[in-house]
């Protein structure tokens, strides 16, 4: 049987553990392993250390093809090591014209059947849209993030008259697309008020094989320095604006007289280092830095938590679906999510009895619901959180229904 070609282009791609590229790059590995050749134009890996990652040095392109019937071609790119609003559009407008100079050449080779853009960033569907100019494959643009809102509501550019622009650019390719997906409800809606179209749910998954409940959760904390009397509190995950991990900072200090509790931050980003220093600036013993884990450890490190804390701030509304959550269901944890009232992850976690919603940034609030969850017993939301991650976010199903779509 002819294998079926798809060509993805999207910024975030494997190795990176986190965010974007980690979905990217299970979806390239599903494909593959289901009668799809799949060539990928991406950038190196950076992300969320916000630098390119050893052993690529990133300066020129590079063509590979990490297993059978995939090809990536990585295109060089500047990484801003503290990425500002400015910083982030040069970030991706090198890689935008980078990821051009590949397109112009695959449009003398042999077509596809059809391609996926991934935004952010929002205009790599001009990329396809232009090697659909040529070739006539039909493009699938799938949102995971609505940049533009977020960028606007999170202050990240202040011009107005740039928004305009951006949003205007943003309906064109929406306009132009021949499929568009997204990952939440409440992303679905929003995507529906600025065009009139069919806008299809593709929710992040999770490989609920690899990742489930362990039950000597006591046990694992000593792999990582803890007792088994601690109370993990644990936020892994990229640390940036948009999480709003500043506040739990003060919160670990007014909690230090509970020894018990110890605050755990994994993972990277550009403000990392500041958190690191507010921390050590201001004497608070009971916050451990640690690095992003490798997946071979990665289900026993989240079992190792006894609350998982999913953070952003409250201007970020249904602009985002938390990456991280779906593995803290997968793993049966608990879960302590800030939302405001009324948007897809609050109504998620709500409906479904599988954790705690807080308004975004109540210290107030969250200190209590951390004091709460460490004090009390929780197993009914922990095997709902499981339940829910088997029901509805099984790797396999929703690949299998990205297929259809493509």
């Amino acid at each position: 049987m002819t294998k079926k070609k798809v060509l993805i282009i999207g910024i975030n791609s494997p190795p990176e553990l986190t965010g974007i590229g980690r979905y990217s790059g299970e979806m390239v590995a599903w494909l593959a392993a289901h009668d799809y050749e799949v060539t990928m134009i991406t950038a190196f890996p950076y992300y969320p250390q916000w630098k390119v990652q050893k052993p690529y040095s990133g300066w020129w392109y590079k063509k590979e093809s990490p297993a059978a019937n995939i090809i990536l071609y990585r295109c060089p790119m500047y990484v801003p090591s503290k990425p500002t609003g400015l910083k982030r559009m040069l970030h991706e407008a090198t890689f935008f014209m980078s990821a051009f100079f590949v397109i112009l050449k695959l449009l003398f080779r042999p077509g596809y059947n059809s391609m996926l853009a991934i935004a952010p960033p929002f205009h790599l569907g001009f990329l396809a849209l232009f090697y659909k100019f040529f070739k006539g494959t039909p493009v699938l643009y799938h949102l995971q993030d609505l940049q533009v809102d977020a960028a606007k509501d999170l202050g990240v550019l202040k011009a107005g008259w740039l928004f305009s622009l951006l949003f205007k650019l943003e309906r064109s390719i929406l306009n132009k697309a021949d499929t568009i997906t997204t990952i939440s409800e409440g992303m679905q809606k929003k995507i529906s008020r600025k065009v009139d179209r069919t806008v299809l749910l593709f929710p992040n998954w999770v490989d609920t094989a690899s990742y489930y409940p362990m039950t000597n959760r006591k046990l694992l904390k000593a792999r990582w320095g803890f007792s088994a009397e601690d109370k993990i509190v644990m936020y892994s995950g990229s640390i940036g604006e948009k999480q709003g991990l500043e506040m739990l900072l003060a919160i670990a200090a007014r909690l230090e007289q509970r020894s018990a509790i110890k605050f755990v931050i994994c993972g990277t980003g550009p403000l990392k280092n500041k958190l690191m220093s507010v921390a050590e600036t201001a004497g608070v013993k009971n916050v451990f830095f640690l690095p992003l884990q490798e997946h071979a450890v990665f289900n026993e490190f989240l079992n190792m938590a006894d609350v998982h804390l999913v953070l952003q701030k409250g201007d970020a509304g249904d602009l985002m679906m938390p990456s991280k959550l779906t593995t803290i269901l997968s793993v049966g944890g608990l879960a302590i999510v800030t939302a405001a009232s009324g948007t897809t992850l609050s109504e998620v976690i709500t409906s479904n009895h599988m954790g705690f919603v807080v308004p975004a940034d109540s210290e107030v609030t969250l200190e209590d619901m951390i004091v709460h969850s460490c004090e009390n017993e929780h197993s009914a939301l922990r095997l709902n959180a499981r339940a829910y991650a088997e029901r509805y976010l099984n790797k396999d199903v929703i690949l299998s229904n990205l297929t259809s779509a493509l």
